[in-house]
């Protein structure tokens, strides 16, 4: 039995970040289909939409309350899931 002789693949690189700060630049809000809206009356600045947010979205305004950056957020409604006094609600984009 006779063995062929193994070869690497080359694999292309892929998807790599060349410039600190550049994802900035690449406003990816328009994605979403559905909008989170926070109730500023019902959020306690628990902090819990901030933590879970996998995008960073969420962040407190100047009076403490839980804000979201649009330009950014995906809808995926984590915010509004781990809201205890269910603060945030998602809708329908409108485009």
């Amino acid at each position: 039995m006779t063995r062929k002789k193994q070869t690497k693949n080359k694999k292309e690189i892929g998807a790599m970040i060349l410039e600190p700060g550049s994802s900035l630049r690449n406003k990816t809000g328009s994605w979403r289909a559905l909008r989170p809206i926070v109730d500023k009356s019902k959020c306690t600045s628990c902090g819990e939409c901030i933590k879970f947010c996998p995008e960073g979205c969420m962040k407190f305004d100047k009076n403490k309350k839980a804000d979201v950056n649009y330009d950014y957020c995906k809808g995926c409604g984590i915010c509004a899931q781990v809201c205890p006094v269910k603060a945030i609600n998602m809708i329908k984009e409108e485009k």
